[in-house]
């Protein structure tokens, strides 16, 4: 079996594209060189890799598991890259980290900033992703690390606990459905919410949870925050569902009422995930100690 890199991140393109043509383009190869280096690759491997169509490509089973492997070799190669070029600037390294909204506002700062510190050399790139999205952004190669719920498939990634991080719908004093025994989310939803964003992690999974209930949730305002989101709420604007943890730091200088919910998807824990936690480059495994402290 002799591939190199032109091989893998052709085939790669070629996945991507569902066309030879189009991946060959990709590639910047001509589509004769493109269809020899692929017809090479299988005979290498004495299988298809490839079923071939009048509308396209697509993989049999051994092409989806050299595509696996060829993103894993292909990241890895990215990474050896871009830390080198980092050296050659006066850096060492770089973190992708995705991680959902409430890791984002309520755990992550001060740990960030401390690792920002040990680790002079190394940048962070941290983006907010719904927990769904960032499992396969870790499965395609397009980040080290993510912090998301544990109610979402990881299979085929490894994962360590973070944190439990609780759910809990939040209510003015005199709001009308404080006066409902334990109120859920379901009984929330006869009621406006204030809401993060709408392309928030928290606020797409409150609309999945309302679907799957066959339940529209009504948002009468968004806020950019959970500091903002807290404030109009204990003002009287609506209720809202945000991180036990968010409610609390609030509730000593707001006066709005905490509830928990039933409901076992609120009872949430936080993980952090990666493909292979052994195989990050050092000051990656670095952040994922001072994380787990």
């Amino acid at each position: 079996m002799h591939f190199d890199l032109i091989d893998l991140r052709l085939f790669i393109n070629t996945l991507e594209a569902a066309n030879i043509t189009a991946g060959a383009e990709r590639s910047h190869l001509s589509l004769a060189a493109a269809s020899a280096r692929i017809r090479a690759m299988e005979a290498s491997l004495g299988t298809p890799l490839l079923n071939r169509t009048r509308r396209g490509v697509n993989p049999t089973p051994a092409g989806l598991a050299l595509g696996q492997h060829a993103r894993h070799v292909l990241q890895q190669v990215d990474h050896l890259q871009f830390d080198l070029a980092q050296f050659a600037q006066g850096s060492q390294g770089q973190v992708r980290l995705l991680c959902n909204t409430a890791a984002l506002t309520e755990y992550l700062p001060e740990l960030l900033a401390g690792f920002l510190q040990r680790f002079s050399g190394v940048d962070l790139d941290v983006q907010e992703r719904p927990s769904l999205q960032s499992v396969q952004d870790l499965r395609d190669g397009r980040a080290d690390l993510a912090i998301l719920s544990d109610a979402v498939d990881t299979s085929g990634l490894q994962t360590l606990a973070f944190r439990d991080d609780p759910l809990v719908l939040i209510m003015p004093r005199h709001h009308p459905l404080t006066q409902t025994p334990s109120p859920d989310f379901i009984a929330s939803l006869d009621h406006r919410h204030v809401c993060l964003g709408a392309q928030s992690a928290l606020a797409l999974h409150l609309d999945e949870q309302a679907r799957r209930s066959a339940r529209r949730l009504a948002v009468r305002v968004r806020a950019e925050g959970f500091d903002g989101l807290i404030r109009m709420v204990a003002h009287g604007a609506g209720v809202g569902v945000v991180p036990r943890a968010a409610a609390e730091r609030c509730h000593g200088h707001l006066d709005f009422i905490i509830e928990p919910l039933s409901e076992p998807w609120a009872a949430r824990k936080l993980v952090l995930c990666a493909t292979d936690f052994a195989s990050l480059p050092g000051y990656a495994r670095g952040l994922v100690e001072l994380l787990q402290q």
